[in-house]
């Protein structure tokens, strides 16, 4: 059991980290050669990369790099995995770890957050059709995150929870893993102006078909808008990776995402287009927010790596009738080079299309943060991301002793220990299924710690809904997942 100690005040904040100091590791050392940079070069802060900093308002930066490099995936093949699992659910298949990212799938949760300014912008808006923007914009940034994120996150064991407050941003969050066959992620994040409440639970349907891995969102987003009296709802669309067999990895996401305010009765409806023949419609997003009577109010379009712009419908009908116009001239037959690309062994990653194609009057509504430099030796991670598993001095003590930072695996394989990460890994599944078994003997039943099954309150589907208490930090009958 953790010991309790209250001598000092530490908050969990996500940031304020001694674990990455202005001394670079060898393995620092490394990435900063193949990005042809001088480890020991100050940014624009005056700090080295990856040390923690003090800002002018006396809120410490959060760390800029991982501890170690990316470890290579190239010397494995995940086939001789997957070729018995075609068609099947992926949830209870062992994954070597060199195919997972260093962290946990609810610290991916909770990267919904990184753009939470929409939520912000949302809350201060008195017209409801700019808030539904927001919403949006939010619910579109809440995936972009993905993008070239092609390691999996460790699933999580039964218990496990994770935290995050910043106060810079506005927020505090709270997750946990409340089954573990179907796996189920609850999460609830509330503004700490008491403006916002962010909640749902997700139920991630894996399979495999060949040679992709198609994950299906399962379960309910709402997001509380507490001063309008409002709440929206709606569900992620599905991602897909492609070549897990042989080519390059590439991911695209796909689907309908409808998001309806119950409060005015207003949907916005926003179709995640498949990459398509030609790859044309990669990663592109259109669709348009209706009124209760179905009348149209906007349009909004854009691509879910980039940007989100929205106009007035009979603009935006009188851009594409003009495009249509251009596009008849200009059509060609395919080449032989993309018919034959058809037939390859691999799914070629469609060469992306020119940025989004801005029509005149547009309004902004997103766009997205640019990535660290060294992102591609750090699974891709945004800078939010990078900061997620950061355990700073202190904060070991107050923190629920089934938070995912404290996870062996996931640790071990953050600091490049891919070996002792991976004896972790097998670990921690055997003492989970010793104590699944365990409680069968004993006739035993599984009980969540913070959050309960429920109805949700606005489509009356079922849902994990949040208990409360968890911030008063009784962490007494935490089990002992690790």
């Amino acid at each position: 059991m953790w010991k309790k100690k209250r001598a000092k005040r530490t908050r969990v904040t996500g940031f304020d980290s001694d674990n990455s100091s202005g001394d670079f590791s060898e393995a620092n050392h490394k990435v900063a050669e193949m990005l042809d940079l001088d480890p020991h070069q100050s940014d624009r802060t005056g700090k080295h990369n990856g040390e923690t900093e003090i800002q002018e308002n006396g809120i410490k930066r959060h760390r800029t790099s991982l501890p170690a490099p990316m470890f290579s995936r190239n010397d494995f093949s995940v086939w001789s995995i997957l070729k018995k699992c075609i068609g099947l659910e992926l949830s209870k298949i062992t994954m070597p770890i060199v195919f997972n990212e260093p962290l946990s799938f609810l610290q991916r949760i909770t990267e919904y957050m990184e753009h939470i300014y929409l939520i912000n912008k949302a809350c201060s808006h008195a017209d409801p059709l700019e808030r539904m923007q927001a919403v949006a914009a939010f619910a579109v940034s809440a995936v972009a995150s993905q993008w070239e994120r092609t390691g999996k996150p460790f699933n999580p064991l039964l218990g496990e929870t994770y935290e995050l407050t910043r106060e810079d941003l506005g927020f505090r969050f709270i997750s946990e893993q409340v089954s573990h066959h179907p796996p189920i992620s609850a999460f609830y994040s509330e503004g700490l102006n008491k403006d916002f409440i962010f909640h749902g639970s997700i139920y991630p349907k894996l399979k495999f078909w060949g040679k992709s891995i198609e994950a299906e969102p399962r379960g309910t987003i709402t997001l509380e808008l507490l001063k309008h009296n409002e709440a929206y709802t709606w569900t992620n669309p599905t991602c897909c990776v492609h070549n897990v067999i042989i080519g390059k990895l590439w991911l695209e996401q796909y689907g309908t995402v409808e998001i309806v305010n119950h409060s005015t009765g207003d949907k916005c409806v926003l179709n995640f287009k498949p990459c398509g023949l030609f790859g044309k419609e990669l990663h592109r997003v259109e669709g348009h927010i209706q009124d209760k009577n179905r009348k149209k109010l906007c349009v909004i379009y854009g691509k879910w790596t980039e940007c989100l712009w929205c106009t007035d419908p009979t603009t935006y009908e009188t851009y594409k009738k003009n495009e249509k116009r251009g596009g008849e001239q200009k059509k060609t037959k395919p080449s032989e080079d993309v018919i034959k690309s058809e037939n390859d062994e691999a799914d070629d990653m469609p060469e992306v299309q020119d940025t989004v194609q801005f029509i005149p009057g547009s309004k902004l509504l997103w766009r997205i943060n640019c990535r660290p430099p060294n992102s591609s030796q750090m699974y891709n991670f945004t800078s939010f991301a990078v900061s997620l598993n950061e355990l700073e001095k202190g904060m070991e003590a107050i923190l629920a002793p089934t938070d995912c930072r404290l996870r062996p695996d996931i640790r071990n394989m953050e600091n490049g220990n891919m070996d002792v990460a991976s004896k972790e890994k097998e670990r921690l599944e055997e003492k989970q299924r010793a104590a699944r078994k365990e409680r069968a003997k004993d006739e035993v039943e599984w009980h969540t710690r913070w959050f309960h099954q429920g109805t949700n309150p606005y489509t009356g589907t079922s849902d994990w809904l949040y208990s409360g208490g968890y911030f008063d930090r009784n962490f007494s009958d935490c089990p002992d997942i690790y």
